[in-house]
């Protein structure tokens, strides 16, 4: 998995990913968003239009990050492609848990 880091606030990121987040790839992005929270960001948004497929351990992570960005008052949004690629895999987020947007833009102006 590739990731890129873009800050857009003091308190917002996207972070553009790659590839597969699967369970060697999942403990990056979770040790990614962890920095992120302790450096005060506290919204992310992840771009997943690249990423080919995420497994259970990356599903994990990902709620995860949503409670503990939730804990401090921001949230995780996902950005999936009108097409979405993104295969997940083993068992399904909790419901509400995560929020998925259509395109960066509009995942930038929800979290804005």
């Amino acid at each position: 998995m590739d990731m890129d880091l873009e800050i857009v606030t003091a308190r917002r990121a996207v972070l553009t990913l790659r590839g597969g987040i699967d369970v060697y790839a999942a403990p990056l992005l979770r040790q990614r968003i962890i920095d992120l929270d302790e450096e005060g960001v506290h919204t992310i948004v992840l771009d997943l239009a690249a990423v080919e497929f995420v497994d259970q351990t990356g599903i994990g992570v990902l709620t995860e990050a949503s409670k503990r960005l939730a804990a401090h008052g921001g949230s995780i949004a996902l950005v999936l492609s009108d097409e979405p690629v993104v295969r997940l895999e083993g068992s399904e987020a909790p419901a509400g848990a995560l929020q998925v947007y259509r395109s960066r833009d509009e995942a930038l102006r929800a979290t804005g």
